[in-house]
């Protein structure tokens, strides 16, 4: 456990000193969230007030963007660099090693939703959650599938320097259609059913569902967040790569 925080400690230093990716993962989310709700109208989208709605959709999109992209770009950038190799030679271990940056982006998500939900109630006056509980349980469950894809993701990327081109070509698209701006009913029908199948669809269900009084999880939400989870640690189990693809760029 020792071994294990204070490597903890290592991620969150080196997190907060990338102050772009700090910026882009930690500070985009909670400034989009300020500037779309405050230019959106005032009738309620699915049952929400418009900012609740806006906040719900960032809280998702915040998730996303550090579980998934955030997680998957910086493994591959190590991966190249040739330092996920050199950690399989230490006395860290690889397990406690990927344990650490997870809890790291888990670390960082916390702080985020802290931040937008202050922001969302007090400055755009967007409801307070209806159940905290359930809130943390859907961002906790999210984070946890969306980290099991964005290791499964890095089994795409060859180079550093794709890394982000092939995750954002996955992840953008994801967060339009998945309605994290807008509200689905609102899209075309083709878009409506390739967001039928997207995690994040269902990821932003289960934050919304805590936000309405009386509504509770659905379960096959619960159930199609699980599954994409499930299936993005089957393919990094099998598939994750600690050796760089394209030769060691460090020594």
């Amino acid at each position: 456990m020792r071994v294990f925080l204070h490597e903890l400690r290592a991620q969150q230093r080196l997190f907060w000193r990338n102050r772009e990716a700090a910026f882009f993962s930690f500070f985009f989310p909670i400034l989009l969230l300020a500037l779309i709700g405050s230019v959106y109208g005032d009738e309620p989208i699915e049952d929400v007030s418009v900012p609740t709605f806006i906040l719900v959709g960032l809280l998702g999109y915040g998730v996303a963007a550090n579980a998934f992209a955030g997680l998957a770009i910086t493994l591959v950038v190590r991966r190249e660099a040739g330092l996920l190799k050199r950690v399989r030679g230490t006395p860290l271990g690889p397990g406690t090693y990927l344990a650490a940056v997870i809890a790291s982006t888990v670390t960082v998500i916390a702080l985020q939703v802290v931040v937008q939900l202050l922001l969302g109630v007090y400055l755009l006056d967007a409801d307070w959650p209806d159940r905290p509980a359930p809130l943390v349980v859907a961002i906790l469950l999210g984070a946890a599938a969306f980290a099991a894809l964005g290791l499964a993701v890095t089994t795409l990327v060859r180079t550093s320097e794709g890394s982000s081109a092939v995750v954002n070509a996955i992840y953008l698209p994801m967060v339009f259609i998945s309605g994290v701006f807008f509200s689905r009913e609102d899209m075309p029908a083709f878009l409506e059913a390739i967001s039928d199948v997207l995690p994040l669809t269902y990821l932003l269900d289960l934050i919304r569902a805590a936000f309405v009084p009386g509504e509770s999880f659905a379960a096959s939400s619960i159930a199609a967040v699980v599954v994409w989870g499930a299936l993005g640690l089957f393919v990094a189990v099998r598939m994750f790569r600690w050796e760089p693809r394209e030769g060691m760029t460090g020594s």
